[in-house]
């Protein structure tokens, strides 16, 4: 991170930095007079790096599937092993077994086609509110949004024993498009790798174009923004809210 700027208004009554659950750097805020309207403007600069998203060796007991991983991680990794969906959910654990097949159970290989056949598989839309829709479910219909093809792509992990979480941040992409949206991708814990990213909607493996902001094994947790509203007593009064965001990227080198 070079340079970060906030603006706010109403101006908050504090600002408290904080350190969430996962590990993500958050900013708490308080207010405490009426508001018809909260703007959050933030500008940041930062220098990117990981060109070779390869770079790693995975230890010599982990280059094959089914995967466990040592008794010694098992609580740590717990929450990431976890599924989103249904347990032993026929559509999505029968994509893993076909993978695994496919791939003769190399780990990596099986992480590079399970990237690649999401991403030529399904047919990507845009999908700005909600949570992700189940796993299988998204398998069957061949269509989602980012978020969706990244718990597809984490329960077919957990259903051969990889612990993986969801990651909301940008992706570079076009340049030139107008308009831009958060986007979300997978990270897979891989010893000797560390956690590595996966991007089904792109087909990427993720490296130096990609800009994490919030990770965790649960995705309603990787929010931009969420809080608290007390209304304001109007009477009977209908009171309507609308929320809208507007992302730009520039590549500065």
């Amino acid at each position: 991170m070079r340079e970060f700027t906030l603006k706010i208004n109403p101006e908050p009554l504090t600002i408290t930095n904080i350190i969430d659950l996962d590990g993500n750097s958050c900013l708490q805020i308080w207010f405490n007079q009426p508001t018809e309207e909260l703007l959050i403007d933030v500008v940041s600069e930062v220098e990117t790096h990981g060109v070779n998203p390869f770079q790693y060796l995975l230890e010599p007991w982990a280059t094959c599937l089914p995967f466990d991983y040592p008794i010694s991680l098992h609580s740590q990794l717990q929450p990431y092993r976890q599924f989103y969906g249904l347990n032993n959910d026929p559509d999505v654990a029968a994509l893993a077994q076909e993978v695994m097949q496919e791939t003769e159970g190399h780990v990596l290989s099986f992480l590079f086609n399970l990237n690649d056949k999401i991403y030529r598989n399904c047919q990507q839309i845009i999908r700005l509110n909600g949570e992700p829709y189940l796993p299988g479910n998204t398998w069957k219909n061949k269509q989602g949004s980012c978020r969706d093809f990244v718990v597809l792509f984490m329960d077919v992990c957990r259903c051969v024993g990889l612990a993986s979480r969801f990651v909301s941040g940008y992706q570079e992409g076009d340049l030139d498009q107008e308009e831009r949206h958060l986007h979300a991708w997978v990270e897979v814990y891989l010893p000797g790798g560390g956690w590595k990213g996966y991007d089904p909607t792109h087909g990427l493996a993720v490296s130096d174009r990609h800009i994490s902001l919030v990770s965790s094994p649960i995705p309603r947790y990787c929010a931009p923004v969420e809080g608290n509203a007390r209304p304001v007593s109007l009477g009977h009064q209908v009171i309507e809210s609308h929320l809208s965001s507007t992302i730009a990227l520039d590549l500065l080198s």
